[in-house]
């Protein structure tokens, strides 16, 4: 099975003002008369990174990673204390994909989502799935309100010194951490806000894999990154991502008719397995490939092979 391809850079570059006083940052790689794909990047908050683009084969995809609003290379950066959030909504990414894609010209696109980007993926597919021509999902998340408590208190069975310090570091007894640290993160005193962000992004670090000897997220020693990230997850967690409780798999059904692949770890404590099969039953035609002992991250053997592969054979049907 294919591994990721070869390191490339992108043949074009933009910055799209999708209004808001917003301008999102876009790149497109491979072949230019390619098949049209959408990366969407996780987080919330994360940004698209290099590697991203080597999920698809330069011969036969024109590939476009786009930085959501806020984060990455998209303008004003949420590391700002001052810039404000409001109108960075899941219905302002949809708006924002949509009106990507008809800058670019493009009819319908494969698209390509992890973590956060399945559920903004699912969203997007549900209000326009005429635009979509297949999909490519990993580490399936569908933001019910049980996903956000599971991730942020339960997991800590998982890992009970580093919850342990995640709850410490909010003052609170732990019984809302998210709404506690959306406080924290937008608190007067740069102090308070840079001590909130490194230990979201601490709890963020360790629930993401149980692989021995792993090492720290490299992202995470960017101080800028981590008040960008931890501002942005907060936002729309506590929020519930402006999403109806179960609305994603309610709606699965209106996917019929997409090819769709969903890869997941059997390991991944973040985001259990149940998740994805829940998906899987809801979305008529959907498959599902189950990564043994991969958690909610990409290094493990066999997760990057697979969405390579996904990949590669819609690019190669009709």
């Amino acid at each position: 099975m294919a591994d990721v391809f070869p390191p490339i850079e992108p043949y074009e570059y933009g910055m799209l003002d999708v209004g808001d006083g917003q301008r999102i940052h876009y790149e497109i790689c491979g072949n230019p008369d390619g098949i049209p794909a959408l990366m969407l990047h996780g987080g919330p908050g994360s940004g698209c990174t290099p590697g991203m683009r080597r999920f698809f084969d330069p011969r036969r995809y024109r590939a476009v990673l786009f930085d959501q609003r806020n984060c990455g290379r998209s303008t004003p950066h949420a590391s700002d204390p001052a810039v404000d959030l409001r109108h960075n909504t899941t219905a302002h990414l949809i708006a924002d994909i949509e009106r990507l894609r008809v800058h670019l010209g493009v009819e319908r696109w494969t698209i390509l989502g992890g973590s956060w980007g399945v559920t903004l993926g699912l969203a997007y597919a549900q209000r326009y799935p005429e635009r979509v021509a297949a999909m490519v999902l990993f580490s399936i998340t569908v933001s019910r309100f049980a996903d956000y408590h599971w991730l942020y208190h339960e997991a800590g069975r998982y890992f009970p010194e580093e919850w342990e310090r995640f709850r410490a570091a909010s003052g609170t007894d732990g019984r809302d951490l998210i709404a506690a640290y959306h406080r924290l993160l937008n608190d007067p005193d740069a102090g308070v806000r840079e001590a909130a962000a490194r230990a979201w992004c601490d709890w963020e670090d360790a629930v993401v894999s149980t692989a021995p000897n792993r090492k720290p997220h490299p992202r995470y020693a960017d101080a800028k990154f981590r008040q960008c990230f931890a501002r942005i997850v907060t936002h729309y967690f506590v929020h519930h991502a402006w999403l109806g409780d179960g609305a994603l798999l309610e709606n699965a059904g209106t996917l019929a008719g997409i090819p769709s692949v969903l890869i997941h770890g059997r390991a991944d404590l973040g985001s259990p397995v149940d998740t994805a099969y829940a998906l899987h039953r809801a979305w008529p035609g959907s498959e599902l490939v189950v990564i043994e002992e991969a958690g909610h991250e990409l290094r493990t053997p066999g997760m990057r092979e697979s969405i390579v592969a996904a990949l590669d054979r819609f690019a190669s049907s009709p």
